[in-house]
């Protein structure tokens, strides 16, 4: 049994998707259908631009999910189907990518709200007051108390339960650096504070929920055709409502990875392809569930090897 999981922020690159755009024509219209969707030319950014521009939440969300949506378009020209999945799944802004690759969201409507994403969250909090850190070595019940303990009077908050040993914090500033310094106290081999521009997964987003509430509200939501493992439930979802419902909720909650490939493993999962840019959920699925198979499939020499 196969699922597809979809990368989240931090997987981009300048030039990623453009050996897939040239070797497929329906990889290339995915990227035109984003730029027209958004208004401006997101591919000659993710092509030609710098790393620091392509990296800021606005672009580099949409310019994520075009990847991986390319990447599936690609599949599909080689006879590969979402549906030969039994689960789509993604990693934060990865979960528009599945739920587009399912057809449950067209790209163009995905495209703009991943644009509308990018901006509230980045506005919701003024740069430099929150933060995020990696805790390593500890596991997520753990960091868990150590960031209720540093919080105080503060945002502090498990964000990302990556996998059994990577779980990451988000909140105030001077609340995170607490947990760290907690974190380091009770054994975490590291605590490495992140380079991001705004507190994720946290309390502090509910400004950028609330705008997304109104966002996803205004978009038609269809039934996947491959359940999803919802982010903030680490369970299968079909229906629309939900669906709706759960993004919203995912802005300020955490992302129970660790939790999802467990269940999607649990369920018979035996194989886990990663679509599109990076290995980094390949990484973490492996020390989730050892015992399974992991493909990253984001550039056309992936795609041959699939055909064997």
């Amino acid at each position: 049994m196969r699922a597809f999981v979809f990368p989240g922020q931090g997987a981009q690159t300048i030039g990623m998707g453009r050996a897939l755009a040239d070797a497929y024509p329906a990889a290339r219209a995915v990227f035109q259908e984003v730029d027209e969707a958004l208004g401006e030319n997101l591919s000659a950014l993710l092509w030609e631009g710098d790393i620091e521009t392509l990296t800021l939440t606005r672009n580099a969300q949409p310019a994520l999910m075009a990847t991986s949506v390319a990447t599936m378009r690609a599949l599909e020209a080689e006879g590969f189907a979402v549906t030969d999945a039994a689960f789509v799944a993604g990693h934060s802004l990865g979960e528009y990518s599945a739920l587009c690759a399912a057809g449950a969201i067209s790209l163009s409507d995905t495209a703009r709200l991943l644009c509308i994403r990018g901006t509230a969250m980045q506005e919701a909090v003024p740069l430099g007051v929150g933060a995020m850190a990696a805790i390593l070595g500890l596991d997520f019940a753990t960091v868990d108390e150590i960031a209720r303990e540093a919080a105080e009077d503060e945002v502090c908050q498990a964000a990302n339960d990556n996998d059994p040993a990577q779980v990451v914090i988000s909140g105030h500033k001077p609340a995170v650096e607490r947990a760290a310094a907690l974190a380091k106290a009770h054994g975490a081999k590291r605590a490495l504070m992140l380079p991001v521009s705004a507190p994720f997964h946290c309390a502090l987003m509910q400004p950028a929920a609330s705008v997304m509430a109104d966002a996803v509200a205004g978009v038609d939501i269809h039934e996947p055709v491959v359940p999803l493992i919802a982010n903030v439930r680490a369970e299968p979802v079909t229906m629309p409502g939900a669906i709706r419902q759960f993004l919203v909720e995912q802005v300020t909650g955490p992302v129970r990875w660790r939790e999802s490939v467990q269940f999607m493993a649990e369920q018979g999962v035996t194989e886990f392809w990663e679509i599109g840019a990076g290995k980094a959920l390949s990484g973490m699925i492996k020390r989730i569930a050892p015992g399974v198979e992991t493909r990253a499939v984001g550039m056309p020499e992936d795609i041959a090897a699939l055909r064997g």
